[in-house]
């Protein structure tokens, strides 16, 4: 009797021994060395790594990674997951090498995990509506506002420290995305959050009622973190980013992804007036005959060129895209350009690929709701134009309204929708916020060709 209960409490115990042996085992305990593949667990976002406007992989660490997996000769399987407690999971389980998703180096982490080399230096921003009367200028003040920040956070670790020493602090822990605390600031449904001064910086550009009210910390690290006894892999992390090889590859990120940002500032429309009288003449008749072999309005290409470069035949970005109208190498090709610092060259092509963004929309779109969905898709990318159409039927909304698409299309970049999605991450906000700008621009340049 004894030996039978025994063995019936062996048996029932059996599930959880083999778990207890399973903690911890996983592709972690593998070196890339050995399988040749490097699995990094990230986080769709701006920051971190999402797909472009032609659906190619890109962001921060995107690139980093890959760069330090090329010099060592493995492949690189990401596994994309939708918050910073995700990425931590992950990572502890043993289901990825190395995390790479923007996470501040903590000494709670360092606890927890193998800690990787650094790349960049931020500081974490409390941010507010601009129109907010009593922005928190000091700890103090932060009892005073409304706070909301994502769960597992270094923004929620630091505020514990200070609740600690200011009566009257609180603030929320949620589980959402720091991009879209940040939009629910500028809509005015949260009154302030802490986001990175990278991620403020970027995401700026396309909600410019963001106010930067007071930075919360000094500069902080932001850096890779590998599974807990990776030290191999961490040595080799480290002599990577340390190297010359690795101080070239954060050079080009950073180039690539944030030194071209500027501060947001709304349009100047003196400065377009000065180029309406100094740069327009020069091109105007090759808007006009751009419209004549496209139909596209010579007005709006002028805009969209104006929005793309300024009307500088020789611009060029970190990205690699060209000229004036700011064409891939690879959209230029396909569209029979042999120069891309050529004007006339550029702004027919740029004019041919609006046309076809335009003629693959569904012909009962009405207009204009029709050629501002075009000038979307030539922003964000037919892909994600398709899902955010999807989106729109799916949440009740008229895919072919204008007025609709623009309160869909931010949702892009919500971790409740964008998983789901074909296309997946895109930031949703910045076709929003290019069509108002060539809208504007039209406007002013309506005239010039009346």
């Amino acid at each position: 009797m004894r030996r039978l209960l025994t063995a019936l409490i062996l048996l029932c115990l059996l599930p959880w021994l083999l778990s207890g042996c399973e903690r911890g085992s996983g592709v972690a305990q593998v070196h890339p060395d050995e399988s040749g593949v490097l699995v990094v667990v990230t986080r769709n976002g701006p920051t971190t790594y999402y797909l472009d406007r032609h659906e190619r992989p890109s962001g921060p660490e995107y690139d980093l990674v890959t760069d330090f997996a090329k010099a060592h000769g493995w492949e690189v399987d990401w596994m994309v997951v939708d918050s910073t407690a995700q990425v931590i999971d992950a990572l502890e389980a043993g289901k990825a090498h190395l995390a790479a998703s923007g996470l501040t180096h903590l000494e709670s982490r360092n606890q927890r995990f193998e800690r990787g080399p650094a790349h960049t230096e931020v500081t974490q921003q409390v941010v507010c509506h601009r129109d907010l009367a009593s922005k928190p200028r000091q700890n103090a003040d932060l009892a005073n506002v409304e706070i909301a920040v994502t769960a597992d956070s270094s923004y929620a670790e630091r505020l514990r420290t200070l609740a600690s020493d200011h009566e009257g602090l609180s603030f929320q822990e949620v589980n959402k995305g720091t991009e879209r605390l940040l939009g629910e600031v500028a809509e005015k449904a949260l009154q302030c959050t802490v986001a990175d001064s990278n991620i403020v910086k970027v995401n700026r550009r396309f909600m410019p009622s963001l106010s930067v009210a007071m930075d919360l910390t000094e500069g902080q690290n932001l850096g890779w973190y590998l599974a807990g006894g990776a030290t191999e892999l961490a040595e080799q992390a480290f002599g990577w980013m340390n190297s010359r090889e690795g101080d070239e590859a954060i050079d080009r990120m950073e180039r690539r992804h944030y030194a071209y940002i500027t501060e947001f500032d709304f349009v100047d429309l003196r400065a377009l007036n000065r180029r309406i009288e100094d740069r327009l003449p020069e091109y105007k008749e090759l808007f006009l005959a751009a419209e004549e072999e496209t139909d596209m309005p010579a007005d709006l290409l002028a805009a969209l060129s104006y929005q793309e470069s300024h009307w500088n035949p020789n611009a060029r970005s970190p990205t690699g895209v060209r000229g004036m109208m700011m064409l891939t190498q690879n959209t230029a090709r396909s569209l029979g350009v042999t120069n891309r610092l050529d004007p006339e060259q550029s702004i027919l092509a740029g004019a041919r690929y609006l046309e076809d963004r335009h003629r693959r929309l569904p012909e009962h779109i009405p207009e204009p709701d029709r050629l501002f969905l075009a000038l979307a898709s030539y922003n964000v990318g037919r892909g994600h134009l398709l899902d955010a159409r999807q989106l729109a039927r799916d949440l009740g909304k008229d895919p072919d309204s204008w007025s609709d698409m623009r309160e869909v299309l931010p949702l892009l970049s919500d971790e409740r929708y964008y998983p789901q999605l074909r296309y997946g991450y895109a930031r949703g906000y910045e076709p929003v916020h290019f069509v108002q700008r060539i809208r504007n621009y039209r406007d002013v340049l309506s005239q010039a060709f009346d």
